[in-house]
């Protein structure tokens, strides 16, 4: 039943808040010591290389691709790579930039590699969750990199811990290379399909083993993974602007429930599950992704100017300019400009070397550190009625921030206008969300709420809006976090 990919579309499966205390928010102190984020946060990228030259330096490409991922996660990173028949990992804390240099690289030189960097939604943040994982046996040593969160972990951890199989993290990406390696005298493609048969949840699965780079995708596609090919080899990664980062050329995106697995004269693809509701992830429009990316056939940048366009005809309103908030809420307002004829202006500059991983030790320098973020260009709006585009609003901080910064610097009114629905429950499937409780739209009316944030008026992007920006059809997304309806059954939320 399997099928050679010749680079050309293939599908058949086969059987197989805040609460409010006066006007003060109180914020959930995040899992990174000190830190209180006022975003969405994704949990990770992955990246694989593989060639079929023996003389290329796939860790290096990796390391480039990486790069082009640093978005998606800034805690840690790594690279697991084949040299001489075995597998070698670096990884470590912090940025690529910080954790890997040409030294380092060289010493895991060869022919294919594969790379994550990690935001964490599961598990702590150490070098003991960072990946990739290696597993090495007498049948072979396996790595992999895996974006999601599975919603059985704890349970498939237990039977394989019953089992005598042990855990160095708490992690659930463990969970899957644990059960790979325990089916993998079977084989990589048997291995690979009896435990994404046995995890639930979602799931972009890269594996790389002494001969091979696997890719995988969950059966509702909620995480992305695509697939590119390079002069002598091929690329898979979380998004499109991995492959351009290292001269590919991209293929295609991985379809939901499909495995595909890279040898050194041929590509295998097939399908592990029956056709499924697809929910690919909305946010990853809205927020994660790079705006130089496409995912599923929808291009990234297009979806958040269609979705100012559509907030603009949703919601105008009289004023003298636009202005987005760096940098996703720059193509919204763009979009907003041109549906309402209000001037864009940048208004706002973001520092570039102020991370999201920025600490602030209390909540009078949390509020204050927006400013070292994002900083107003006073001529811009000064005397003006301006109308401030963002892509979400989570806890607050920011959006009240930033109007008040505004107002300071002569804006003679205020409008916010967010290009996606209102947040009001927490993801399940490898976003980092606060609880129901702490999620500022949840908790209060749009009155209150803009009272509150200090605004002259406050606009959400419809559901129907949303659905329409991505490429006007709903092809199947996952709007949990909108509307509380998830793709696959979703575990509840852990009470602290």
């Amino acid at each position: 039943m399997r099928r050679f990919l010749a680079g050309i579309p293939l599908r058949k499966p086969y059987v197989h808040p805040p609460r409010f205390e006066g006007l003060t928010l109180n914020g959930r102190k995040d899992k990174k010591e000190g830190m209180y984020s006022d975003k969405l946060h994704e949990e990770c990228g992955v990246f694989g290389v593989f060639c079929s030259d023996p003389e290329t330096d796939a860790a290096s490409l990796t390391y480039y691709g990486l790069f082009a991922l640093q978005h998606r996660g800034q805690e840690s990173a790594g690279i697991a790579a084949v040299k001489n028949k075995t597998l070698e990992c670096r990884k470590g804390m912090g940025l690529v930039g910080e954790v890997f240099n040409p030294e380092i690289l060289s010493r895991i030189h060869g022919p294919a590699a594969i790379g994550h960097v990690r935001y964490s939604t599961s598990g702590t943040s150490s070098i003991e969750n960072a990946q990739p994982f290696v597993s090495r046996s007498k049948f072979g040593s396996i790595a992999i990199a895996h974006n999601g969160a599975l919603t059985n972990a704890g349970v498939v951890r237990e039977l394989l811990e019953d089992a005598g199989i042990g855990f160095t993290s708490s992690c659930d990406s463990e969970v899957i290379i644990n059960l790979i390696t325990k089916n993998y005298k079977k084989g990589l493609e048997k291995a690979l399909t009896d435990t994404i048969k046995f995890i639930q949840g979602s799931y972009a699965l890269i594996v790389l083993t002494d001969d091979a780079l696997a890719g995988a995708r969950d059966p509702n596609g909620i995480r992305p993974l695509c697939l590119g090919k390079l002069d002598k080899g091929w690329v898979l990664a979380s998004e499109s602007c991995a492959v351009d980062a290292v001269g590919g050329e991209f293929v295609r995106d991985v379809e939901p429930g499909e495995v595909i697995i890279i040898y050194k004269n041929e590509v295998l693809s097939f399908s592990f599950s029956e056709k499924t509701r697809r929910g690919v992830c909305a946010f990853e429009y809205v927020y994660f992704s790079r705006p130089d990316s496409r995912i599923d056939g929808v291009d990234v940048y297009d979806s958040r100017l269609r979705a100012g366009q559509i907030l603009g005809h949703e919601s105008a309103v009289v004023a003298d300019l636009v202005v987005g908030i760096p940098d996703s809420g720059i193509p919204a307002a763009i979009g907003y400009s041109k549906s309402t004829g209000t001037p864009f202006g940048l208004g706002i500059v973001k520092s570039k070397y102020v991370g999201r991983t920025f600490i602030a030790p209390s909540q009078d320098l949390r509020e204050r550190s927006v400013s070292v973020k994002h900083n107003v260009i006073r001529s811009e709006v000064e005397g003006k009625r301006v109308v401030l585009i963002d892509d979400s609003i989570v806890r607050g901080t920011t959006s009240r921030r930033l109007v008040s910064i505004l107002r300071q610097a002569g804006a003679k009114q205020v409008h916010i206008r967010i290009c996606s629905p209102p947040v009001r429950f927490p993801c399940f499937f490898g976003i980092d969300t606060p609880h129901r409780k702490e999620l500022i739209s949840n908790m209060t009316g749009l009155t209150e709420l803009c009272a509150w944030l200090g605004a002259d008026s406050l606009a959400f992007l419809s559901v129907e809006g949303l659905l329409e920006s991505l490429a006007g059809e709903d092809k199947g997304y996952c709007l949990g976090c909108f509307i509380g309806e998830y793709p696959i059954s979703a575990p509840g939320e852990t009470i602290e």
